[in-house]
């Protein structure tokens, strides 16, 4: 039995029937994916990263997406701005650290979202979590080279820290609210190696969020869902654009069968 509150299918089929809006700003190498996983999964993207547009589109929204991946200054402005609507209307923000304790500049930016807005779910590998974690960590571009410590300590004190949601995602991804800690087992050893399956993820995270207020319980479960999608994409083909496809094919024919391979613990 899975240890959630809200079995994952469940939460699945209220996306497809509520068809919330998540409002991406996101990096531009994955916006095409994260639109595509978005969708397919039964919500509905947009991508709005102009400051002009941002707090009225959030006011609109039903979760908001804020992804480092292709980081400039006014970009970060236009997070905190869209955060902070957000916040204001009350609704979920989904913060990818992506790079995190690459440069100053991704770190400082994560650091200020987190001080000047209420995020939601910190989403990154182990590396990017434990840079905002302030532990000893290296990070290469975007990729987790080492860490510190035990992950899921990290996780579990980061989260209890900021008083959000901390999700590291690797082999198994890790999700923690402070007080309770999951662990979830779904996924291929592919998805490490194919551009955008963590931003990816980070649309999934939002889209589950957007209707059901637990976000430790919606975290898990999106985490699991995409990872049982990214199992049987694996079925069918290893080719990384390929594989890229299918994913998103998987997720979109997600039904109760293969959502009962979630793998779930408490931890």
């Amino acid at each position: 039995m899975i240890p959630l509150k809200l079995q994952p299918y469940a939460l699945l089929e209220k996306i497809r029937k509520e068809k919330p809006l998540v409002h991406h700003i996101t990096n531009w190498v994955t916006i095409s994916e994260c639109a595509s996983l978005t969708r397919s999964l039964g919500a509905l993207p947009i991508m709005a990263h102009a400051r002009e547009e941002v707090e009225e589109m959030a006011g609109i929204s039903n979760a908001l997406v804020l992804n480092i991946g292709t980081l400039t200054s006014e970009l970060v402005d236009a997070m905190e701005l869209a955060a902070k609507a957000a916040n204001k209307k009350g609704i979920p923000v989904i913060l990818d650290c992506v790079g995190a304790g690459a440069t100053k500049m991704r770190t400082n930016a994560c650091l200020r979202l987190l001080k000047n807005s209420n995020i939601s779910v910190l989403k990154g590998n182990a590396g990017e979590i434990g840079s905002i974690a302030g532990v000893k960590a290296e990070v290469r571009g975007v990729e987790s080279v080492s860490v510190a410590g035990e992950p899921k300590k990290i996780a579990k004190n980061l989260a209890a820290k900021l008083g959000c949601v901390v999700s590291i995602t690797s082999k198994d991804d890790i999700v923690s609210d402070g007080k309770r800690t999951f662990l979830v087992r779904n996924g291929h050893e592919i998805m490490g190696e194919i551009v955008g399956t963590g931003c990816m993820a980070a649309s999934c995270i939002a889209c589950f969020c957007a209707v059901e207020k637990d976000y430790v319980h919606a975290t898990a479960a999106a985490l699991a869902l995409f990872g049982v999608a990214g199992e049987l994409a694996a079925e069918k083909t290893l080719l990384p654009i390929e594989y890229k496809r299918q994913l998103i094919d998987e997720a979109y024919s997600l039904d109760e069968t293969a959502a009962s391979n979630a793998r779930v613990e408490s931890c």
